[in-house]
């Protein structure tokens, strides 16, 4: 099913501010939970598409990407991966300020799509790539394989960060890994959820660290990524490719991977958006007599007709010659600005050829004025 614009998920324009966006989601959020509306599965499709959305433009990175590319630009779903309950849960409880809806199922703040809290999930932070692309995988897109030095999971523990699974049950919380207060204020009692400071809500704590990550589950390593790079990207646009990033603490889920696009100058191209521009220089007799010229592309040479009597710095329109849009809104132009070529030197005999030519009446009347403004060039040139 086609994905709906982001702004029309949340209800807000694309000039909405950032609390206006935040104000908006919260208000869906609300509106589609899963314990406001039991077994009610378009309610959660609902509840996710708002979290995706959110997820999106709360981000200014993807906001911007988003903005100006549309879905393409994210590589799919929330930057390239499906949210479930739990994600959603666990990266937006704090919009809500810990509150729950008093029925005791599921409460914001520390999410379970069952019963009670889930336990923290620590997620692993972003990496950010540069790849310089050459015209040529621009037009047809890429895959590069990506060799990044990043946290992977601890090998010796399994990324638990324990020892021989060595785990006792931490006593603050009891093994939610969320400790609970309740205030009295002018509207009664209100229930506030946080994150137990003891087990950093992993609910349980490691009695003895495996030695070789220190107990964090991660450590330093290196892994080869392939990444598929799509056709018609441009200058400093950015690729994400979801869980490529570092490895997130004690099993947690892993970053993403921010791939910049930089693109390697062409020797005889000028990229203008979609569009390609070519600078071709030919003789004065060529733009009086016409020529064929056989000019390069980005896949290959093409040959270009340069009709009789064609004025200097013309452009003709190569249609189709250009680079893919990302979207797939059909292919850019390639444009040639025709120019003069004027020899260094000339002989005795040219000369006398040129100014012979001068003296013609073509030179010199009539709608041949860009002509002998021309030859005044050549002239003042020369002398």
């Amino acid at each position: 099913m086609e994905k709906r614009d982001y702004y029309e998920v949340l209800g807000v324009g694309k000039d909405a501010t950032a609390e206006e966006i935040k104000k908006a989601y919260r208000k869906k959020a609300l509106q589609y939970h899963p314990d406001k509306n039991p077994g009610d599965k378009e309610a959660e499709d609902k509840f996710k598409e708002a979290a995706e959305a959110y997820e999106v433009l709360s981000n200014a990175q993807k906001k911007q990407r988003y903005d100006q590319f549309g879905h393409a630009g994210l590589g799919g779903a929330a930057g390239g991966q499906e949210m479930s309950m739990d994600d959603i849960f666990s990266m937006f409880g704090d919009i809500f300020g810990g509150f729950s809806f008093g029925g005791g199922r599921t409460r914001f703040g520390g999410f379970s799509s069952g019963g009670g809290y889930a336990r923290r999930v620590h997620r692993g932070s972003d990496l950010r790539l540069k790849v310089t692309l050459t015209l040529s995988e621009i037009d047809k897109g890429v895959e590069k394989k990506l060799k990044l030095k990043k946290y992977v999971p601890c090998e010796h523990c399994k990324g638990s960060g324990a020892k021989d699974a060595d785990y006792q049950t931490c006593t603050r919380c009891k093994g939610t890994g969320h400790i609970t207060q309740v205030t009295n204020t002018v509207f009664g009692q209100m229930q506030q959820t946080g994150i137990c400071p003891e087990c950093e809500g992993d609910g349980k704590i490691i009695k003895n660290k495996c030695p070789h990550c220190n107990g964090e589950g991660v450590i330093r390593g290196e892994e080869v990524v392939s990444v598929k790079i799509p056709a018609g990207v441009g200058e400093n646009m950015q690729l994400n490719v979801a869980g490529k990033g570092n490895a997130g603490r004690r099993n947690g889920v892993n970053g993403d991977l921010l791939v910049v696009i930089q693109e390697e100058e062409h020797p005889d191209l000028i990229r203008d958006g979609n569009n390609l521009i070519y600078n071709m220089f030919i003789s004065f007799p060529d733009f009086i007599l016409g020529t064929t010229c056989e000019i390069p592309a980005v896949d290959g040479k093409v040959k270009v007709k340069i009709e009789p009597n064609t004025q200097p710095e013309k452009i003709l329109r190569l249609r189709g010659k250009g680079l893919p849009d990302i979207n797939g809104y059909g292919r850019g132009d390639l444009l040639v600005r025709v120019h003069a070529s004027i020899p260094q030197k000339i002989s005795t005999d040219e000369r006398k050829l040129l100014e012979k030519l001068q003296q013609s009446p073509n030179f010199q009347q009539g709608n041949s004025v860009q002509n002998r403004n021309f030859f005044d060039k050549v002239r003042d040139y020369f002398d």
